[in-house]
């Protein structure tokens, strides 16, 4: 069992990625800007059951790996911690830069006559899973982030779906309070400045994380 200390370190890296505007946050949002909030929701049951599948297969990896060969899970840190460093420079260098235009398009509203044709909630959770799935982002956090509060030790599918159920509770929450106040928080909250502001604090504690973990 992973210790609180883990876990609550777990969420505060996944902060950037999970509060910055991707794949699942645009699918939400398409499904509650055209008044489908059960769509909206099955979306977000979609992208935690993708979460989830990458968490159990990059346990059960691990774990082979740490089985063979402790010092191959130890290299295995270590170049997680360099991508962290590298997508932590990533993510400072779009924090400062003025130009926005490699970000995802904040969702514009759709015809709301287009909203009551009868849409399939089997192919709206499909739809979710699949993008979770094969969004090569979702698998690293897996295979680079999680080692990061796993010692060898700890490694296997028990701690993995442990990150995953703090991972899926900071999405849905997240992209649950997104979808239910969806008009009034785009008002409130700019997802554009809201983006560049968590590029640098999060690619901050992203250079910081791998730092130490290259360091040990």
């Amino acid at each position: 069992m992973l210790g609180s200390t883990a876990l609550l370190g777990f969420c505060v890296a996944l902060a950037p990625m999970v509060l910055t505007p991707g794949a699942s946050f645009t699918l939400v949002s398409e499904r509650g800007l055209s008044g489908d909030h059960r769509g909206a929701l099955v979306t977000i049951v979609g992208t935690g059951a993708g979460i989830l599948t990458h968490a159990v297969l990059a346990g059960l990896g691990l774990a082979a790996v740490v089985m063979s060969s402790a010092r191959l899970y130890g290299a295995i840190r270590l170049l997680g911690a360099v991508y962290l460093i590298v997508l932590g420079l990533m993510l400072l260098r779009r924090g400062i830069s003025p130009d926005r235009r490699g970000e995802p398009p904040t969702p514009s509203p759709v015809d709301c006559s287009s909203a009551g044709r009868a849409h399939p909630m089997w192919r709206t959770l499909v739809k979710a899973y699949v993008a979770n799935v094969l969004n090569a982002k979702a698998a690293t956090v897996y295979l680079t982030l999680a080692p990061q509060f796993m010692t060898a030790h700890e490694v296997g599918t028990l701690a993995t779906v442990q990150l995953a159920a703090v991972h899926i509770v900071f999405m849905t929450v997240w992209l649950g309070l997104w979808a239910a106040g969806l008009k009034g928080i785009g008002r409130i909250l700019d997802p554009r400045r809201w983006a560049r502001r968590l590029e640098l604090v999060g690619g901050a504690v992203l250079v910081a994380m791998g730092l130490r973990t290259a360091a040990e």
